[in-house]
């Protein structure tokens, strides 16, 4: 294969080698396996450098995890037991995987079922930031559970809050901007009813007074 990976053809090796030094280029195997092997003409230099920043760009873009640990004993008291759950709690907050061991010693080995209240008093205190991925797993004189963080959901939830009281709040509005519109529709009604009996009133009195000076005209007549 030629530097921009071109077909070359099947070439004896000291034909290739004389190619390689006619472009100033070095051979480099990519396929040891198959027959005949694959070897392309590059420069083995840039070829290497740019591996290498191909591998730093992925370790970038990588997402590691890291496995950290907290170590208790069956006879824990309160105090210590609440230090190792805020270490715990801050460690998941940080977005590590936690690992909670409880190491047996003497007798205590014939009381794995204190190990495990232990064990599931500590998953249950640290609930609100990390959830149960492995179950109690026994090896030697080691008991021990897996955590892992749980991650964005409280960010989530306070979103959908916002939502639900921007989603009450407007309807709200409409009806008391609804309720007002009815109560000024009303309150122009009356002053139109009013008005209007008014004008009446006010025709009645003039005809009223049309008629009685019409009756004294013809009196003195």
């Amino acid at each position: 294969m030629g530097e921009k990976g071109e077909q070359l053809g099947v070439m004896p090796l000291v034909q290739a080698r004389e190619l390689a030094k006619k472009s100033n280029l070095d051979i480099v195997e990519v396929a040891p396996t198959s027959v005949p092997p694959v070897c392309r003409l590059l420069d083995y230099g840039k070829f290497k450098y740019e591996q290498q920043k191909k591998e730093q760009q992925a370790k970038k873009n990588q997402k590691i995890t890291l496995l950290r640990e907290i170590r208790l004993r069956p006879k824990i008291g309160d105090h210590d037991f609440n230090f190792k759950a805020r270490i715990g709690k801050k460690l998941l907050a940080d977005g590590a995987k936690l690992k909670v061991t409880l190491m047996f010693r003497g007798r205590e080995i014939t009381h794995p079922e204190l190990g495990w209240k232990i064990l599931q008093r500590m998953a249950e205190t640290l609930a609100d930031v990390g959830t149960l991925e492995r179950q109690p797993l026994m090896e030697g004189r080691r008991m021990d559970i897996i955590l892992a963080p749980i991650g964005s959901k409280p960010k989530v939830a306070k979103a959908e809050t916002k939502t639900e009281v921007k989603a009450e709040a407007k309807p709200k509005v409409k009806t008391e901007a609804k309720a007002e519109t009815k109560a000024e529709a009303k309150t122009e009604a009356k002053a139109k009813t009013e008005a209007k009996a008014e004008t009446k009133t006010e025709v009645k009195v003039k005809a009223e007074v049309k008629t009685g000076a019409k009756e004294i005209q013809n009196a003195k007549t």
